[in-house]
């Protein structure tokens, strides 16, 4: 049977009485042989209910793991070649209302126990007319024919009527300024490989050339360019060098791109200088898995765009992506998700197993490359909770008085987080720091805190006895617990600690130097801020970016956290709601990718970008330099992964 062909065609349709409607499937058989006796699989994050919930018409539900389900037909039923088995599957969680909302992959295992792909795609959304595809982004209008991202703080510029051949570096540069020109024309090289490189090292036929100019009145990454004969650059420190460079990249890639709508500046002047000191893009490698090469590149385009925090979500549930040489098995048990191994397929997987992890000489590789850009990595392993992966490759840190099943986490998995009560974790979570101290020189390292849920160590005996002895309410109050003790250990190790908004919860921790990241709704920044907790805004009704981007059923992503277009990425305030005592408790923005949605590069495109962008704009430009118009005519000549 290895070269049987089988297709799951999937919809959803709403059911009276039924506010979450039902999902209908069809397995077709596409083979020249009858099967029965066989089982099917689907992953998919419109999840069922538990089972003795389950309404299954023509199909008897086996089990489910967070997103991973399984069903068969009943016995004696035998699929015919050409034939399809088509089956209903409720109560579901909540309706689905996006075409990513149904079956992401799927898989048959047959009567003899091997497994078959099954091909599968977006869903149907039943009773919903054709639409034609939403229309995201405007053509939009330069005002000013200057093709900058994101925009400055101060912009005089007269265009000019000719396009430089190359910017070179005028005589008497330094050896550091040469090789920082060198460097964002490597930048440009690997962001546009058919690009007309804008550097050259030595005078240019028809070129201009940059006189460099240190200044150290200027704030950090502020660079000032005046145009004229030749370029002068000021800048106050390495990173605005940098800054100044790209920014004249952009002039000169519009420029030769679109010269009907850009022009390169004849005269006039740049001042320039970031809204924000944190500018993130965030990264979830644990529910996809990007090669260290798509890391470097989602770099690259951060630079370009003068993002300076890549916050590297290395670990969840669905897998642990950091090899750490104390603990082997979480880079084999805890990355291998198929029908046999350790973990069970989840989203997007299907028969044929999936693993990935990125070696310590993967990591330092990109820390070096990042640095080398003035975009700082800032790790996270996601504990207590969302620790599936860790659990499974270290299972010495269950308490194995607890029932296997005593309490399912926010995302389905059931016992996914750490036990405060149980003193190996602290070990093993302190020979983990040890080695990312080692590899990371950021001060901070993120250890999430997020989605515990509310029932959670409350069926350990260990967790009971813990809570008995310190006086403890709660899961929350043994959150803040486990949280003060990673404080410290980090403490121990020269780190500060940064994690999502729940660290707050149950008591907190030392607000003194952590950094939280508002990810829920706005207003918990604020709260945050008032407990003395420094903040980054990140909530997902506008900075999370596998958000759907419109209301149509075709448009792919989530949609938990509402429709996020991306001219709300762009306008939205992060800081409006902020008192003005509070503001500089506000240290900045980021975009988060979470990768639920995220199966090929072209949904990581269509979902990532122009977003993206418009969020960086965000980061840098201030409130009444944007616009919308502008930034939708020069988003087009932005790269993307």
């Amino acid at each position: 049977m290895a070269d049987a062909v089988f297709r799951l065609e999937n919809s959803w349709e709403p059911v009276e009485g039924d506010p979450c409607g039902r999902f209908v499937f069809t397995l077709v058989n596409l083979s020249g042989n009858a099967i029965s006796g066989f089982k099917l699989a689907y992953t998919s994050l419109t999840r069922i209910k538990d089972s003795e919930e389950a309404r299954c018409e023509n199909a008897v539900f086996l089990r489910r793991n967070a997103n991973f389900h399984q069903y068969q037909p009943a016995d004696g039923f035998v699929l015919a070649p050409g034939e399809g088995w088509r089956f209903t599957v409720a109560p579901l969680w909540r309706p689905a209302r996006h075409r990513t909302d149904g079956a992401k992959s799927a898989y048959l295992t047959l009567a003899d126990g091997t497994h078959v792909p099954v091909s599968v795609d977006d869903t149907l959304l039943c009773g919903r007319p054709a639409e034609p595809a939403p229309v995201l982004m405007p053509k939009g209008e330069a005002r000013e024919p200057f093709s900058l991202l994101p925009w400055p703080v101060s912009a005089n510029l007269v265009a000019g009527d000719t396009v430089p051949v190359a910017l070179y570096p005028a005589d008497g540069a330094t050896l550091s300024e040469k090789q920082a020109l060198f460097a964002v024309g490597s930048l440009y090289r690997r962001l546009f490989q058919i690009g007309h490189q804008p550097f050259s090292l030595v005078p240019a036929h028809a070129g201009k050339a940059i006189r460099f100019a240190e200044d150290k009145s200027l704030v950090a990454e502020g660079f000032t360019l005046s145009f004229g004969e030749e370029i002068v650059l000021s800048y106050g420190d390495a990173a605005g060098r940098q800054y100044g460079l790209t920014a004249l990249a952009h002039l000169l890639h519009g420029a030769r791109l679109d010269p009907k709508t850009f022009r390169f500046p004849a005269s006039g002047s740049i001042a320039d200088h970031p809204r924000y000191s944190w500018r993130g893009c965030h990264l979830d490698v644990s529910r996809q898995f990007y090669p260290a090469a798509d890391i470097a590149r989602l770099i690259d385009i951060m630079a370009w765009m003068r993002l300076n925090i890549f916050h590297w979500h290395l670990s969840d549930d669905e897998a642990w992506r950091l090899e750490i040489k104390a603990y082997p098995t979480l880079t084999t048990l805890g990355v291998l998700r198929g029908p046999d191994e350790p973990m069970l397929p989840q989203l997007g997987n299907g028969a044929e197993p999936v693993g990935g992890f990125y070696t310590q000489e993967d990591v330092k590789a990109i820390v070096a490359h990042a640095a080398a850009l003035h975009v700082e990595i800032v790790p996270e392993v996601d504990i207590p909770g969302h620790s599936t992966a860790m659990l499974v490759a270290l299972p010495e840190l269950v308490d194995g008085q607890e029932a296997p099943d005593s309490y399912r986490s926010v995302q389905g998995y059931p016992n996914n987080a750490l036990n405060p009560a149980i003193d190996l974790t602290y070990q093993v979570l302190g020979k983990v720091f040890d080695e990312m101290v080692a590899l990371f020189p950021s001060k901070l390292i993120h250890i999430g805190g997020d989605e515990v849920a509310a029932n959670t160590w409350m069926a350990s005996p260990l967790a009971r006895k813990l809570m008995e002895q310190e006086g403890i309410e709660g899961t929350f109050g043994l959150q803040s617990y486990f949280m003060k003790r990673i404080q410290a250990m980090l403490a121990e190790r020269g780190r500060k600690l940064a994690g999502w908004d729940e660290v707050s919860h149950g008591g907190g921790v030392d607000p003194d130097g952590t950094l939280l990241m508002a990810w829920q709704k706005p207003e918990v920044g604020v709260e945050l801020a008032k407990q003395g907790y420094d903040v980054v805004m990140t909530p997902g009704q506008a900075y999370y970016l596998d958000m759907v981007q419109d209301e149509a059923f075709q448009e792919p992503g989530a949609s938990w956290a509402g429709t996020v277009p991306p001219k709300h990425s762009y306008t939205y305030e992060a800081v409006g709601e902020f008192p003005e005592e509070l503001k500089p408790r506000m240290r900045g923005v980021q975009a988060c990718i979470w990768s639920e949605h995220f199966l090929n590069r072209d949904y990581f495109n269509h979902l990532v970008f122009p977003r993206l962008g418009a969020i960086a704009e965000a980061a840098w430009t201030p409130k009444d330099n944007k616009d919308w118009m502008r930034f939708a005519a020069i988003s087009p000549l932005m790269p993307k992964l």
